[in-house]
């Protein structure tokens, strides 16, 4: 249940539309419904502005079904992250209409419509082809929280010219996620350039001496240009959600 929903549902208890017994019945789950395995938070949407989020790397198939099953009955849209092609297979056959992201390991089902929430959009650059998992699960992320994206791929800085010729997409974004492995350089570069929040996302790729991306985790904190923030390691989904928290219209 999001802001949204519990406004109709206090209208429709106002006009009478709906009996207090039926109020109660709807709300009877809130803020959380305890299915053995999980307790499933479907008050997070109300606190937070987004639906609770599923991490399925160490989950089972299993397990996903009855999480993801509860959500969907409450008519939720639904993301799971870190997901394997053989857990997704289980879910797409369950829930028609929904998809599966092989590059972003991402499953979603969408039940409610895309409504843009944005200030303006976030634009998601990624250093190398190696590093388009973390991106894309970023940009899955991003608009399944109601964000406009735009996506550049493929702009390091082995070859800068090739992120300047974006310059206009880098002016017009509100805010920009920036995912590099090796030494982590182009979040400094792209902070360098614009005057808006950027968020720097370290990832694994990289040799022996980039240590699993803490060597791109420390150049990014490192960073000389100023208005650059860092998450974790491979952390696609925290700067998709910090870059929802910054990008989000404030409420009337």
């Amino acid at each position: 249940m999001d802001v949204n929903d519990l406004k109709h549902l206090l209208t429709a208890l106002q006009a009478g539309d709906l009996s207090i017994e039926e109020g109660l019945d709807r709300l009877k789950e809130l803020p959380f419904e305890d299915v053995g395995i999980a307790k499933i938070d479907h008050h997070r949407a109300l606190r937070q502005g987004v639906p609770e989020v599923v991490l399925g790397e160490a989950k089972t198939a299993e397990q996903l079904e009855i999480i993801v099953q509860r959500m969907a009955a409450h008519g939720d849209n639904v993301l799971v992250t870190r997901i394997t092609g053989e857990k997704a297979k289980t879910l797409l056959k369950k829930h028609p209409g929904s998809e599966y992201d092989a590059d972003a390991r991402t499953f979603v089902l969408q039940q409610k419509p895309h409504e843009d929430l944005g200030r303006g959009k976030i634009l998601i650059i990624c250093a190398g082809t190696s590093d388009l998992p973390v991106a894309k699960e970023a940009a899955v992320t991003a608009r399944m929280f109601n964000n406009q994206v735009e996506e550049l791929v493929d702009v390091g800085v082995a070859g800068i010219h090739r992120l300047l010729a974006h310059t206009n997409a880098l002016r017009e974004a509100s805010v920009i996620i920036v995912v590099a492995g090796m030494e982590g350089a182009l979040p400094s570069v792209v902070g360098g350039l614009v005057d808006i929040p950027v968020i720097a996302v370290p990832t694994s790729v990289g040799y022996g001496a980039a240590f699993g991306g803490v060597a791109a985790l420390l150049g990014m904190l490192n960073s000389c240009a100023g208005g650059v923030t860092v998450v974790n390691i491979d952390n696609g989904f925290g700067a998709a959600f910090a870059a929802t928290r910054i990008n989000r219209k404030k409420s009337s």
